[in-house]
């Protein structure tokens, strides 16, 4: 499947910015089922330096500095992806679950998934929500697909519910969010019982209903979780649609949390208040 992702980023500011600095994560992977064909990023007004690499993640990086006076910054990055489906995990995910959580046994890249980062820190309730899944001896896969439906069960997609700063106790106490909440509660809840687990970032393609015309800019980034299994590598499921992701899911960046693959943030002087507007754009080329 191939597809071209528009992503545009507008920021209007009440007062001048006179500097700024900013970082964008706005390029797909490329990976052993994704390919990103081509990729450019357009940035209104022109930067003064514009920097390209990769993070300590690997996720493909662009740094900017602004230095004239601005009151709109707009952000375009256009790719175009070729997206296959993963190949399914084999037998060893049918391995009990203790056996994932052996720290010594896990990669050193892997490690630090399975401890608490900035925006995930698990609380006892998260802990006590995670054990029903994780009985003793149960395989892996089967435990964390349990998970997954159960959070697509349990919590309502509402977007007014909750902010990028939202922590998981008022997540668990509302009961409702989006994707980044639900991905960020399974990731807690998989690294209470000592499993290493992820925040991916991108896209997926929205289909319109049936009947109605597809909405030029009306799709919008999204994100999902990835389990680490010994021997098979990491497992990516995706707890708002209670899905594993498969050719209609586009990986943008991986992380701990959401802070790790923000597609655009930086730091400015002046600027007063400010408005943002996101329009976000997945176009399938083929079937």
């Amino acid at each position: 499947m191939r597809y071209d992702v528009t992503h545009t980023t507008r920021y209007r500011y009440t007062d001048a910015v006179l500097l700024s600095h900013h970082v964008a994560r706005l390029s797909p992977l490329t990976l052993p089922h994704q390919t990103c064909l081509s990729q450019e990023i357009e940035i209104d007004p022109a930067p003064a330096i514009t920097r390209r690499h990769r993070d300590f993640y690997g996720n493909e990086m662009t740094f900017f500095i602004m230095e004239g006076a601005h009151h709109e910054l707009r952000v375009t990055a256009r790719s175009r992806v070729e997206v296959h489906r993963p190949a399914m995990p084999g037998p060893l995910a049918d391995a009990p679950w203790e056996s994932a959580r052996d720290h010594e046994q896990l990669p050193l890249d892997v490690i630090e998934y399975a401890f608490d980062s900035p925006a995930i820190r698990p609380t006892e309730e998260v802990a006590h929500y995670a054990r029903p899944s994780f009985t003793p001896g149960r395989p892996l896969l089967e435990a964390v697909l349990e998970l997954v439906e159960r959070i697509h069960a349990d919590f309502r997609f509402d977007p007014q519910a909750t902010t990028v700063a939202t922590p998981l106790a008022d997540v668990m106490r509302l009961r409702r969010g989006v994707c980044q909440d639900f991905s960020q509660l399974g990731i807690g809840c998989l690294r209470t019982m000592g499993l290493a687990a992820r925040y991916v970032s991108g896209y997926i393609e929205t289909l319109p209903p049936p009947g109605q015309p597809r909405l030029v800019g009306a799709d919008a980034s999204h994100a999902w979780l990835s389990v680490y299994c010994p021997g098979a590598g990491w497992i990516d499921l995706d707890p708002t649609n209670n899905v594993v992701p498969g050719e209609m899911h586009i990986t943008l960046a991986r992380g701990r949390d959401y802070g790790d693959v923000s597609p655009l943030r930086g730091v400015m002087l002046g600027g007063g208040e400010h408005q943002l507007s996101v329009a976000v754009d997945v176009l399938r080329l083929d079937a």
